[in-house]
């Protein structure tokens, strides 16, 4: 019997993510959901300009190895989590067709931008996650401070492989086989 003071606390849905107003992002993580605003246009540019720089020769294979799925944003349905990553990548042999609705297979790569708004989360919520569902890499993207780091799972941690700053070419895996160019991805 529920008391005069007790509150009866429903689970969290897909639907109140889908009730969400246009310009909010949602995720369920752990359970309960988190929202925020969409990204800045700086933040837009930083993820445009790292997605150009592994599309053409890890996703079409123009001047690279090929062999990857490169996608931005999107909606990650992993067990009861539905995350939505700035960028993601699969090895091509993962995901050999991408589905039109969430994609349910867990990425080998990651890519978080950091901004006020997520910063704690993608660091203290999402990074865990993604080490306990199996992912293998992930960048973290700081734009205030201009730098990536790249980690690496490695048995119960992330490994730190490198942090790279503002310079103007970065090698970093998964995606080592091709220098990516830092300075433009700063400039606003």
């Amino acid at each position: 019997m529920l008391g005069p003071m007790s509150a009866v606390v429903r689970p969290v849905q897909y639907e109140d993510l889908l009730r969400l107003p246009e310009h909010e992002t949602g995720e369920i993580l752990n359970g309960q959901l988190h929202t925020q605003p969409r990204p800045s246009s700086r933040h837009a540019r930083i993820e445009t300009g790292i997605a150009s720089g592994l599309f053409g020769p890890f996703d079409l294979g123009g001047g690279g190895p090929g062999g990857w799925v490169i996608l931005a944003e999107p909606e990650l349905h992993l067990g009861p989590h539905v995350m939505v990553p700035d960028l993601a990548g699969w090895r091509r042999e993962r995901l050999a067709e991408i589905p039109d609705g969430p994609i349910t297979v867990v990425p080998d790569w990651v890519c978080e931008i950091l901004s006020p708004s997520t910063a704690m989360k993608d660091r203290a919520i999402k990074l865990p996650l993604y080490r306990e569902l199996g992912v293998c890499h992930v960048w973290i993207v700081d734009p205030a401070a201009k730098t990536v780091e790249v980690l690496r799972h490695e048995g119960e941690h992330w490994l730190l492989l490198a942090t790279h700053g503002n310079q103007d070419a970065m090698r970093a895996a998964p995606f080592d086989a091709v220098a990516l160019e830092l300075g433009g991805w700063w400039r606003w």
